[in-house]
C-alpha cells in the first residue's frame, strides 16, 4: 500500500496506483472507525473519572426531579412521576453525548491531532464516525444504569420487554443523531471549554422546552407552540410511548426517527465538510 497525496491531504492508493473500489474503501472505513472508537474509549480508561462523572450526573438529575421536584409538578399527569421522568432522563442522557462529542473533538483541533491524523492514509471521515460510535458506546453503559436506577424508584417498562428494547434503541440513535450536532460544534469552535459552553447555550432550552420534564399542555400557548415542534418533544414522547404503552405509539416513534434523520443528513455532511476544510 502507497499513499498518493490530494491536495494538503491523503488517500489511499493500491500499489497499482488505482483508487480502490467501494468495497475497499467501506472495509478501510470500517477498520479505521474502529481504530478511531477504541482511541476515544481508551480515554475513559485512563482518565476514569470522565466516566464516572458521566454516570452519576445523570442519576443526580434523576433524583433530583424525582424527589425535589417530583411532588410539585407530577400532579396531573395522570402516570406516577417515576414512570413519566425515567423516560425523560434516559433521552436526555442519551443527549448529552453531544457534549462529549463537541469537547473531544474541540480539543483534538486545539492540540494539533486532527492535523496529524490529515496526514496519514485513513479514511477522512473515520475520525468523526469513530468518536460519535465511542460516545454511543457510553451511552449504552450509562442508560442501562439509568434503568437499574430507575426501577429503584418506583419506574417500570409497561409495554413489554420488545418495547422496552425498542425505547433504548431509540433513545441511542437519538443520541448519537445529536453527536453529530456536537461535532460540527466541536470542529468550529476549536476549543474544549468554548465548545462546551456552546453546546450548553442550545441544548439546555431545547431540553426545559420540551415534554421532557413536564407535558407540554401545562406550558404557556406560545411556549407549547414552540415545544411541540420541538426535536427532543418528538424524541421523548416516543421513548415513554414506548415505554408507558399509549395511544399512537408508531406515530410518535415515526416523527422522531423523521427527526434523526433530518439531522444526520444534515450535519454528517456539514461535520466532514469543516473536518476537510483547509487551516
Amino acid at each position: 500500500m502507497t499513499e498518493s497525496t490530494i491536495g494538503s491531504r491523503t488517500a489511499p492508493r493500491t500499489e497499482s496506483g488505482e483508487t480502490p473500489e467501494a468495497g475497499s474503501r467501506l472495509a478501510w472505513l470500517v477498520s479505521d472507525t474502529l481504530v478511531m472508537a477504541r482511541r476515544s474509549m481508551l480515554h475513559y480508561v485512563r482518565v476514569p473519572t470522565v466516566l464516572f462523572f458521566a454516570l452519576v450526573q445523570p442519576i443526580i438529575f434523576l433524583l433530583l426531579f424525582r424527589y425535589v421536584f417530583g411532588n410539585a409538578i407530577g400532579a396531573g399527569i395522570g402516570v406516577d412521576y417515576a414512570d413519566y421522568i425515567v423516560p425523560g432522563i434516559i433521552l436526555q442522557t442519551a443527549l448529552f453525548a453531544a457534549t462529549n462529542t463537541a469537547v473531544g473533538l474541540a480539543a483534538d483541533m486545539g492540540t494539533g491531532v486532527i492535523d496529524r491524523f490529515r496526514t496519514l492514509p485513513m479514511s477522512r471521515s473515520a475520525l468523526l464516525t469513530g468518536r460519535t460510535l465511542a460516545d454511543l458506546s457510553r451511552n449504552v453503559v450509562v442508560i442501562l444504569l439509568m434503568i437499574v436506577v430507575g426501577y429503584l424508584i418506583g419506574f417500570d417498562f409497561q409495554n413489554g420487554p420488545w418495547a422496552a428494547i425498542g425505547a433504548v434503541l431509540l433513545a441511542l440513535l437519538f443520541g448519537w443523531s445529536f453527536s453529530w450536532v456536537g461535532a460540527a460544534i466541536g470542529l468550529s469552535i476549536r476549543n474544549s471549554e468554548a465548545a462546551q459552553s456552546a453546546n450548553m447555550l442550545w441544548m439546555f432550552p431545547l431540553m426545559f422546552t420540551s415534554s421532557l420534564f413536564v407535558p407540554t399542555r401545562t406550558l404557556p400557548s406560545w411556549l407549547r407552540a414552540v415545544a411541540d415542534v420541538n426535536p427532543i418533544t418528538f424524541g421523548v414522547d416516543a421513548v415513554r410511548a414506548l415505554s408507558l404503552g399509549g395511544a399512537n405509539t408508531a406515530g410518535k416513534v415515526t416523527g422522531a426517527l423523521i427527526w434523526c434523520l433530518v439531522l444526520v443528513v444534515v450535519f454528517i455532511p456539514l461535520s466532514v465538510h469543516l473536518y476537510r476544510r483547509p487551516e
